[in-house]
């Protein structure tokens, strides 16, 4: 793989950009592999690529029934926080939001990381004594928040309105180094580096069926025939619940739709993140000039990937009492992505039923923000059977012994 730098591109500029290679190929399956994870999303890649970093696991195949990315991973607002209250949460969540600050320059491809800081908004007396609590105990796990306020907000956001006569801004839970990367870029980074390793990609390749034998996953039938594996890795968030059926094992997680939207691009006015929970709203602005917007799940269980009317004016008719602007922009485009949700909200990083079968789902609408932890973690319970810190506190059988990781409440809100 030739290295991307200035030089590169230098050079590629002299001879008309025709030297650069393909970014990962794009090979024929092979008949058996060391480890099959199925889902080429930001998950199941890093899954792969700290395989091959941290164990030397290179026997590996990535299968994605329709386009590397093209999931949950492609349809996200790009938001990285850490700042949850249970122990467990922070955990992952912050060694995701620190190797993201590496990944640019551990992947050698540019995921254009812009740590520009997060604010949830505090509406309500309720929420800010909830966020004064979550900045303590952010404190006492070593994630560096403060609870700020109102004036402080109105310094980090201009363009915010602090007295809405329904949801006026009372102050804010504060994150400074939380923020934003390009989701593409994430993808593709993670799957340059593992074609690197010998890795093989293998898209439009839907997964039929699983065989098992003894208590164990022996292979996998695909559109492009049969696969046989020594360990298996289910990565595939909003289909987690159908993949799971055809290992025959049941997971409580259930399918709904998060819808998110981009206005027409404008001028540089907002260089932070705002999330407001009691309204279930949160906005950015993109590199492009774009004002990124998201609420909350649909209130049915579905498998759409497209957006409704009925989205647009929830979020919307909330969101534009806090940034009045935003009344005069057009939308451009609109979009929904399959989130798996699970009764505490929290992920599921796990061993099944089947001895060398693993599972990792449960993000929610929460999954890009911790798409490095999330693989880093998935890694360890595939190379050594059982999980290690960071996935421990998520196998499934907290939902058997009731000791959940309850972030519905405690964070206010899952993205």
């Amino acid at each position: 793989m030739k290295r991307y730098s200035a030089f590169a591109i230098a050079r590629e500029a002299m001879r008309h950009h025709t030297g650069w290679e393909r970014a990962w190929k794009s090979p024929e399956p092979k008949k058996e592999y060391d480890v099959i994870i199925i889902g080429a999303g930001g998950h199941g890649l890093a899954t792969a690529f700290y395989l091959g970093k941290n164990f030397g696991i290179t026997n590996v195949a990535v299968i994605e029934k329709g386009w590397l990315g093209g999931g949950n991973t492609g349809r996200n607002t790009t938001i990285i926080r850490s700042n949850y209250l249970q122990d467990e949460s922070a955990a992952i969540f912050e060694k995701a939001r620190s190797l993201y600050e590496t990944m640019s320059q551990d992947l050698n491809y540019n995921v254009m990381f812009s740590p520009r800081g997060v604010i949830m908004l505090a509406q309500t007396e309720s929420e800010i004594r909830g966020y004064q609590r979550t900045a303590h105990a952010n404190n006492l796990q070593g994630v560096a928040t403060q609870y700020i306020d109102a004036q402080k907000v109105k310094e980090l956001c201009p363009i915010i309105e602090l007295s809405g006569p329904r949801y006026p801004v009372l102050g804010g839970l504060w994150q400074p180094r939380g923020g934003t990367a390009r989701h593409d870029a994430v993808a593709w980074g993670y799957a340059r580096a593992c074609s690197d390793m010998g890795m093989d990609i293998i898209q439009q390749c839907e997964v039929t069926g699983i065989t098992r034998k003894n208590g164990k996953v022996t292979g996998v039938e695909t559109a492009k025939g049969y696969i046989k594996t020594k360990k298996l890795g289910i990565v595939v968030a909003g289909n987690s619940g159908h993949l799971a059926d055809m290992a025959g094992f049941r997971l409580p997680v259930e399918s709904i739709a998060l819808q998110a939207m981009v206005t027409e691009p404008i001028k540089p006015c907002m260089d932070v993140v705002i999330m407001a929970n009691t309204v279930h709203g949160y906005l950015s602005q993109s590199d492009k000039g774009e004002m990124v917007i998201g609420g909350g799940t649909d209130a049915f269980n579905n498998y759409t990937q497209r957006g409704s009317f009925h989205h647009i004016e929830e979020t919307v008719r909330a969101l534009i009492e806090t940034f009045p602007m935003l009344s005069r922009l057009k939308m451009l485009r609109q979009w929904g992505g399959i989130v798996d949700m699970t009764g505490d909200r929290s992920a599921i990083i796990s061993k099944t039923p089947l001895g060398n079968c693993f599972i990792n789902c449960g993000w929610g609408t929460g999954g890009f923000k911790t798409i490095p932890g999330s693989g880093w973690a998935m890694a360890e319970l595939i190379a050594d059977g059982e999980p290690r810190a960071l996935a421990a506190p998520f196998t499934l059988d907290r939902f058997k012994e009731g000791r959940f990781i309850d972030e519905s409440v405690a964070a206010g809100v899952a993205h």
